[in-house]
């Protein structure tokens, strides 16, 4: 496979027409090795417009992201140089690494340790060093570096709960796919106040949970 030229056609055939169109985001994916973050198996899918199984007979949800979805999810963050961001489920490293590019510290977290080990070896092998890789629970409550300049969910909630909102920073912003199939909505929140909160929701898609947070229930009274 040529790769250069397979990085080149997700650019343009995936990614750009899905009005990613940020220069720095597009410059990004084609430094950073998407193939070098994908399981040896799979390796040949790795410009593939699809979602990427991380392990054989994992739960549903253990998966990298389509890269167009990763690519415009990097595009709402809008990370900045100065900017401390956390990410919940690092899966293989990649979006952590493409979010290390541009912000000052990366602190992502992954429930599973056979993950959490794949994230910190591809990091390592990339040479990117100011993205820390955590064996934890994304939904279990506050991390003690917090707040945060910008906190990405890499997967799905039903809700984006009050335990992540409250680590983002005031000025700050929470990016994440929000709500239940069929009907997802990738969603910004700006923390313009102690209390207040602005929401975008520029588009629409649909991705595998992030493991441990809170279903609705479905029972109507």
């Amino acid at each position: 496979m040529d790769l250069e030229h397979a990085r080149f056609n997700m650019i343009e055939q995936q990614i750009r027409p899905w009005e990613v169109l940020d220069s720095h985001v597009l410059q990004l994916l084609s430094v950073v090795k998407r193939e070098d973050f994908v399981p040896l198996a799979h390796k040949a899918l790795a410009f593939v417009d699809m979602e990427i199984p991380l392990r054989e007979g994992g739960a549903r949800g253990q998966v990298m992201l389509a890269p167009r979805v990763e690519a415009r999810l990097l595009q709402e963050a809008n990370v900045q140089k100065h900017e401390k961001v956390l990410e919940i489920g690092a899966g293989s490293g990649y979006m952590a690494a493409l979010l290390a590019h541009r912000a000052q510290r990366v602190t992502t977290l992954e429930i599973e340790p056979e993950l959490a080990r794949m994230a910190r070896a591809n990091l390592q092998k990339a040479g990117i060093v100011n993205a820390d890789v955590r064996e934890a629970d994304g939904a279990a409550g506050a991390q003690p570096d917090g707040p945060f300049d910008v906190i990405v969910l890499s997967g799905s909630v039903a809700e984006v709960p009050q335990s992540l909102l409250a680590q983002v920073k005031v000025g700050g912003r929470l990016v994440g796919v929000v709500g239940e199939e069929p009907m997802m909505r990738a969603t910004v929140m700006t923390r313009t106040g102690e209390s207040t909160w602005a929401t975008v929701q520029p588009w629409d898609t649909i991705v595998p949970r992030l493991l441990n947070f809170a279903e609705p229930s479905k029972f109507h009274f």
